[in-house]
């Protein structure tokens, strides 16, 4: 293993890389015992080739969570990783796997946000009435927080965008709802027992002190608002986020730079993002379908008969907005 000053002399010169590898060698000083998740995506794999630089590489634990509904070209990925670099990757079960999820609670639609929503409205029966919140409190009065989303009853950002918390912030989500009232269970609840709550005990299990993870601002989404540092400090473990301002072409330099090599998800098949397979939360969530029909054909199969409803309501409403998008756009 080289020094410091030694990986930093080459190391590409790109100052957001520069940085990254300063500060994950001082977390790594600091601290005894890591857990680094690895998703097999192409940022967990940068992460990876960044902490097996330095030569106390050995206080960390490596740790794939999977969901039960994975393509085979990830865990092929992961067996390369391991060779590659000499670690073992240690696999985590679900609590309970997503297919199982989906069939006791419900299945994902849109996002987690909107998902907990929808479950909320769906345990109080409610009938997707469109009526002011002062009614719709009367009638469900146990469940506020989410009639509030429903009624739009948050107010809109300073920069007058439409708050997350409100259904508006999905454009026309609650006059499709209206017209069209999901027939089927709507739950988050795959995300919550296949990875968070396995996370979340797995961490206290081991007593880690320190968890590092693959989150890029860059990406938008939720991620964005959720974390506004690479470090957040916790009683019991610390996060540690070390390429969380890397650009797109950060990591383009980065993996040229020291030739980094994905899954076949990316270098084969096409797509731009790996994550649960096939999850209807991805809006590109057509394009891994035809991935997997192609190079997959049983993962394909299983994930249609996993999240067939949350598919179709998903591309009924897209029509649906569309179709809207249209009228207004001809004056009606």
């Amino acid at each position: 293993m080289m020094n410091l000053d030694e990986i930093l002399a080459q190391a590409p010169k790109n100052n957001l890389i520069g940085n990254s590898i300063i500060i994950t060698y001082a977390k790594l000083q600091r601290y005894e015992k890591i857990l680094c998740s690895v998703s097999g995506g192409s940022d967990s794999d940068i992460l990876v080739d960044l902490c097996q630089k330095y030569d106390n590489a050995n206080k960390i634990t490596y740790v794939f969570f999977d969901t039960g509904l994975e393509f085979n070209a990830t865990k092929e990925h992961l067996a390369y990783l391991e060779q590659r670099y000499g670690i073992e990757i240690r696999r985590i079960r679900a609590i309970k796997p997503v297919p199982l999820c989906c069939k006791t609670y419900g299945q994902p639609f849109l996002s987690k946000q909107v998902s907990e929503w929808i479950e909320r409205l769906q345990r109080h029966n409610f009938q997707w009435e469109d009526d002011p919140f002062d009614i719709l409190i009367q009638r469900y009065p146990q469940c506020r927080a989410a009639l509030r989303w429903w009624c739009n009853d948050f107010e809109q950002k300073s920069d007058g965008k439409e708050s997350s918390f409100n259904i508006a912030y999905n454009q026309y989500l609650k006059e499709f709802m209206v017209a069209n009232p999901p027939q089927f269970n709507i739950s988050n609840k795959c995300c919550y027992y296949a990875k968070k709550l396995v996370a979340k005990r797995f961490k206290e299990q081991e007593k880690f002190d320190l968890n590092m993870y693959a989150v890029r601002k860059a990406e938008g989404g939720a991620r964005k608002s959720a974390y506004k540092t690479c470090f957040s400090s916790n009683d019991s473990c610390d996060e540690f986020r070390p390429i969380f301002w890397y650009l797109a072409d950060t990591k383009n330099v980065y993996e040229t730079h020291y030739n980094i090599q994905n899954s076949k998800c990316y270098s084969e098949y096409g797509l731009k993002r790996t994550g649960c397979a096939g999850c209807p939360y991805s809006k590109n969530f057509e394009d891994e379908l035809e991935a997997m029909q192609q190079h997959e054909p049983q993962l394909y199969t299983a994930v249609n008969n996993v999240f067939s409803d949350s598919y179709a309501y998903t591309k009924s409403y897209w029509d649906f907005v569309q179709k809207m998008r249209n009228n207004k756009n001809k004056g009606g």
